[in-house]
This record gives C-alpha cells, structure tokens and sequence, in this order.
C-alpha cells in the first residue's frame, strides 16, 4: 500500500527531450512577447516626447553608483549559487558539482524571466539536475526546498518591510497599497501549502491516487495509470524525505536562510544605488527596499512573461517618485540590471557542467581534512622551533658544569677532549728525553 511508511523510493527519470523541449519553447515565446513589450516602451519613450530627458538623465549618471548596483547583482546570483550548495553538500553522495549548480541557477533565471509568473523556473531547475545526476524525487527534492526557502525568505523581508514602511506609503498612495497585501497573502498560501507537501506526504498520496482513479474511470490506459502509482508512491516520498533530511540540519537549514535573506537584500537595494547615481543622495534606503519589495511582489502577481505591465506600473507607482525627472532612465537601467543582462547572461551557462570528480561533500571534507592537518604539523613545527633554545641552555649549564674545558685537535686532525689526554708526569718526560 503506498500509505505503509515502508517504502521504497523509486528511481525515476525525466525524459530530456520533452523536459527541454517545452522549456525552449516557452522561453521563445516568452522572449518574443518582451522584445515586443522593450519595443512598444520605446514608441512610447518617442511619441511622449520624453527622450530628451531620458538622455538628459543619462549623461548625469555617476559610473561608480552604477557599477555598485551592478555588483549588487552579481553578489545575489552568487548567493543564490551558495544557497544551492548548501542543499546539495547535505547529500554526501550528490554528484552535483559546482558548474551544475552554476548552470541551475542559469536556467532558473533564464527560464523563469521568459515564462508567466516564472512558471517555467522550477521545471527547468529540476530539469538540470537531473541532467547532472539526481533522480527526479531528489532533484524535485532540493529545488523545492530551495523554493521553500526562497519563499520564507520573501515573506519574512516582506513581513518587515510592510510592517515598517507600510503607513508611509498608504499615506502617499491610498488604498492602492493594499495589492501588494493581496500578493504578499498569495506568497504565504504558497509557502504553507509546499510545507503541508513536504511534511504530509500520506495525505498528497491519498489524494493523488483519488485523483488518477478519476482518470481511470473516464477510459485512461491501464498502464499509464499504474505508470503514474508508481511514480507517485516513490517521488513524494522521496521528496518528503529529502526535505526532512535537510530540515534535520539546523544550522544548514539556517545558514540558507541567511543567505537567502541576504541575496534578496542585494536585490532590493539595486534601486537605491541606481538613485544615488542619478545624484539623489537624500533618499531613505529602508524606504526604497521596501518599494522594491511592493515592486516584486506585483510583478510575481501578473500572468505575462517577466512580470511585464507589474513590473512597470510597480516601479512607476513605488519607485517613480525617487527618482523625480530621472525616473525613466532610472526604469530602464533597473530593468537592465535585474532582468534584460542576467537573462542574457544566463543563456551560455545553460549547458554548464561538472567534471564529477567528487561530490561537493567530499570536497569540503577534503579541504577540512587539510586544514586540520596543517594545523597539526604547525604545533612540531613549533616544537621544533622552541627547541635550540632550550638544548641551548642545556648546553651552557653542562659548559658551566665543565669549567675550563677545552677542545684539543691533534696532528692527525682527530678532535678529543683535555680530559680524555693522560697527564705527562716527570718520570714519563725523563724517559722521553733519554
């Protein structure tokens, strides 16, 4: 029975070229749509009249703000490499490498930016890694749990955020606000129902088997059906599993979390660097998070490829005011940054792979193991070091036990000592001169 705790989990895999196929097929249409939307803003940018002050605002950009918003980037898709690597090294056996994960997270961001609602990211993140080793239920495993965290992470910001800067931008914008509410509430529904997976896999069983019994009914085939049991009864458990098992290590599971915290930081204060390049240097960077936060949020609520129309209408609603008369260029630099260049940047690393020499575990053990036993060789070292004092003194204390001691080298270059030469007495110097 697939209730019984007695399971065994079953190795399945994941077909590459469908998996693949509509993942490329949906970022296709997903890029198009966006090239249209690019393209339909600069009509507007013409027809409105406003590209002399775009450019206007672009000659008064300050480069080093810019390269630190940059960095910014940089520094939250380098985190959210980190936090993977948490949730594989908990695996000692995980063939996943490093330039696996590098190539995770590229489609994470490729795939998501081009899909509704970033739809086509968990299917493209689990998608490589299975290419880089793991069976469907552990790869479903640790993306979902890097998902859990990522979800905690978004509300628990937005929770502060919300809480802090909330009356100020009801007073600014009204009853507006309220829809980042509505979207930060759909955040946390999401993050309860995966706990309520992750930790009731019974219930999701009995409920899945309801559900493909329906299908049998209305005339499925028998062995797609018992196809889909099986697949059922050993990937939910596996998943459960593998999430329990990283939920057991509390200190990864927090350092994840930290980690996770800091690279949404780094994304939030993008906009606020982008501000003090345009010379606003008199800006509240507790208040430009949290618009970039209502930003977000409203973007991830719209079913259109990147957010497109949340996106905007989130930064001309919440972020439009700091930037005053910069506030197109300051749209199309952050548009840049934090969508169009990572997006870009991600297609090359999307077939990214590792040498699979040793798993990452066995690397760090490796890596430990040497720095323990450097450790250890220092202290003889050291030993070794304090020693000629010590023997030193030794040696002077025996001299001064010598007192007027001296080496005697004779004609044969044979080195003895005074005491080891027998004293001439008068009898012996009379035979020698006879």
């Amino acid at each position: 029975m697939s209730d019984s705790p007695k399971h065994t989990a079953v190795k399945a895999t994941v077909d590459a070229a469908p998996a693949g196929g509509d993942d490329h097929k949906s970022a296709r249409r997903g890029a198009i749509f966006i090239g249209f939307a690019l393209l339909a803003f600069v009509v507007y940018l013409v027809v409105s009249g406003q590209v002399a002050e775009f450019w206007r605002a672009m000659q008064s950009v300050q480069v080093p703000w810019l390269v630190v918003a940059c960095f910014c980037m940089l520094l939250y898709l380098i985190f959210g490499i980190a936090a993977y690597a948490i949730a594989v090294w908990l695996d000692p056996e995980s063939p996943v490498g490093i330039r696996d994960l590098i190539s995770v997270e590229a489609s994470g961001i490729f795939f998501g930016n081009l899909t509704p609602m970033q739809m086509g990211s968990t299917p493209a993140q689990i998608y490589r890694l299975t290419k880089a080793g793991q069976n469907v239920g552990e790869a479903g495993a640790t993306q979902f749990t890097r998902f859990i965290v990522y979800q905690f992470g978004l509300v628990v910001w937005c929770a502060i955020l919300l809480i802090a800067r909330m009356p100020f931008f009801t007073e600014q914008y009204g009853d507006i606000t309220l829809i980042s509410v509505f979207s930060f509430g759909g955040h946390v529904l999401i993050l309860l129902a995966i706990f309520a997976i992750a930790l009731m896999p019974r219930m999701v069983i009995r409920v899945a088997h309801w559900l493909i019994s329906l299908l049998a009914r209305v005339g499925v085939a028998t062995d797609k059906v018992e196809h889909w049991r099986e697949f059922v009864d050993g990937e939910v458990y596996s998943f459960s599993e593998k999430f329990k098992l990283s939920a057991g290590h509390l200190s990864s599971m927090a350092l994840t979390v930290v980690i996770t915290m800091m690279q949404l930081g780094f994304f939030y204060l993008v906009p606020y660097f982008l501000m003090l390049a345009f010379g606003h240097h008199d800006v509240d960077f507790f208040s430009v998070m949290a618009a970039s936060a209502f930003v977000q949020l409203l973007s991830s609520a719209v079913p259109l490829p990147g957010g497109t129309g949340g996106a905007e209408g989130g930064f001309a609603l919440f972020l439009g005011h700091f930037y005053g008369s910069a506030a197109t260029a300051g749209y199309l630099l952050w548009r840049l940054i934090t969508f169009i260049a990572p997006t870009i940047l991600a297609a090359p690393l999307l077939g990214l792979k590792s040498a699979r020499n040793a798993s990452i575990h066995a690397r760090w053990d490796r890596i430990t193991r040497r720095f323990r036993s450097s450790k250890s060789d220092q202290a003889p070292m050291q030993r070794a070091l304090d020693a000629p004092s010590d023997t030193s003194d030794k040696a002077s204390s025996s001299a001064r036990r010598r007192r007027g001691t001296r080496v005697r080298q004779t004609a044969d270059g044979i080195m003895v000592l005074p005491h080891a030469v027998p004293r001439r007495t008068d009898s012996s110097r009379k035979s020698d001169d006879a």
